[in-house]
């Protein structure tokens, strides 16, 4: 039973391990897709098993955010280098993305003592559009890019909002206007 137990984990950890696979595949699409596909799958699966299994953990949920911070990381770094002047114009967006994701995280750490990023809707949202992002520009879709930016500004915004405004920390926040 201990290695159920696990088993999110196992998953969240296997998608760090293949954030370097990612970053060297994305001039290569098919294999790119396989891995990137790999990566989506155990976000989506991690999170799952853990409720199922009622093995949700702090260390889990933190270990999750930093996957997906990684993840994050090595699709912007590779879209950057890819489409270079195309993506040119989003790069405000993309910037106050990551200045509002940089202070989030000094807000936590001062005001929780710990890393976190909050499991918003909004950040699911924004998440699940950064994850289709790479496949659709693959397809040569770079008008895509402007409510993937619109969304992670304003899920971003909405945790900095809730971290100000909350007493306690709470991963699992379900949006600024919904607390359990």
């Amino acid at each position: 039973m201990p290695l159920l137990k696990n088993t999110a984990n196992i998953l969240s950890i296997s998608r760090i391990v293949l954030l370097p696979a990612l970053f060297f595949t994305y001039g290569n699409a098919l294999l790119f897709t396989a891995v990137y596909l790999a990566c989506g799958l155990s976000d989506v699966l991690d999170g799952y098993i853990a409720r199922k299994t009622k093995s949700e953990s702090t260390f889990g949920a933190k270990l999750d955010s930093i996957a997906d911070l990684g993840f994050f990381a090595v699709v912007m770094v590779s879209i950057i280098f890819k489409n270079g002047d195309e993506i040119l114009e989003y790069l405000p967006w993309i910037a106050a993305t990551v200045l509002i994701r940089m202070a989030n995280l000094v807000i936590a750490a001062y005001k929780y003592h710990s890393f976190a990023i909050l499991h918003t809707w909004g950040n699911k949202l924004a998440g699940f559009l950064l994850f289709a992002t790479p496949l659709i520009l693959h397809l040569d879709q770079t008008a895509w890019l402007l409510p993937v930016c619109f969304t992670a500004v304003l899920s971003a915004a909405e945790e900095s909002i809730i971290h100000l405004t909350s007493t306690e920390l709470d991963l699992n926040r379900a949006s600024l206007f919904y607390k359990k």
